[in-house]
């Protein structure tokens, strides 16, 4: 079995998110028409940052099934644009009210509330135009799948009913069967979506979905314990945003409730557990395998 290297895999993602980045920027609407402020909030929110790791999700496993990366990148483009929506409507005043995303003026902020929730809007409308496009595949079938499936993963049943929850969050006491369900939800369903994508476009087998969803959920709630430890232990500037919110606003998080040890322990016994469910491919997801370990290792 080849072992993939940190610092491969921060070579790898830095290279696909330079692509997604490019991709992305020609994608985007353009126009000198009165609008405009629209388009720039929604470069603003969707362009010159963040880790991209869904779209490299989304093009890793495309890989495992040799899709054509041209019609792979136009998926993880439309992923990128959702979840750069979810942030930020995620940071607007009626939700965190954040002053930082990925080390700059959150986009309600550098613009107004308005617009960046007419922006979310627009970067969510538009990822789902994207998929519909004839260039992410040939066959309409696979393309409706794609977008059925990103519709659930975003949806009530999903990212934005995890969102729901964490607003209640702040009113009630949650124990850990339930703060598992909302990280399962806002955070892990978009992330099982972008593994899945490449399978979709790929027409895998069935035990081959499988495999990939119960590695996405795993890989999902490592990073999310991971990104409630930062919320105490890290600062602003490693993390690019404002941290400190969850306890300010009182939510159960996974370090909350089980403490820094255990969640940190929960964190890497899920990284590995993720792996292992990688085990069907025969050594040609040893990429995303190194993702496991990099999401317990990161500092933003």
């Amino acid at each position: 079995m080849q072992t993939i290297s940190q610092d491969d895999l921060k070579a790898a993602l830095a290279e696909i998110a330079q692509a997604v980045e490019v991709k992305i920027n020609a994608l985007l609407p353009t126009t000198e028409l009165a609008e405009a402020r629209l388009f720039d909030a929604m470069r603003y929110g969707c362009l010159n940052g963040g880790k991209r790791l869904r779209p490299f999700l989304v093009m890793q496993s495309a890989s495992l099934f040799g899709v054509n990366p041209d019609c792979a990148i136009r998926v993880a483009a439309a992923v990128e644009m959702v979840h750069s929506y979810s942030l930020v409507h995620d940071d607007l005043p009626a939700m965190d009210d954040g002053e930082l995303r990925r080390g700059r003026p959150t986009c309600h902020r550098q613009f107004d509330e308005a617009t960046a929730i007419l922006a979310g809007d627009g970067l969510l409308t538009f990822a789902f135009e994207v998929l519909a496009g004839s260039e992410t595949h040939e066959d309409p079938n696979i393309r409706c799948h794609l977008i059925a499936a990103l519709a659930k993963a975003a949806g009530g049943h999903g990212m934005v009913g995890g969102q729901m929850l964490d607003l209640i969050a702040e009113h009630e006491s949650f124990d850990l069967g339930t703060t598992t369900r909302l990280q399962r939800m806002k955070t892990g369903e978009m992330i099982a979506y972008s593994c899945e994508a490449g399978g979709i476009l790929g027409k895998a087998s069935p035990p081959q979905r499988t495999a990939l969803r119960a590695y996405a959920h795993d890989l999902g709630l490592a990073f999310q314990i991971v990104d409630d430890l930062l919320d105490v232990e890290g600062t602003a500037e490693e993390t690019g945003k404002t941290v400190g919110r969850d306890a300010e606003a009182g939510k159960a998080t996974f370090v909350s409730i089980l403490g820094r040890e255990r969640a940190r322990a929960q964190a890497e016994m899920l990284s590995r557990q993720a792996a292992e469910h990688l085990d069907i491919f025969d050594g040609r997801a040893d990429m995303l395998k190194a993702v496991a370990d990099f999401v317990v290792a990161r500092r933003a």
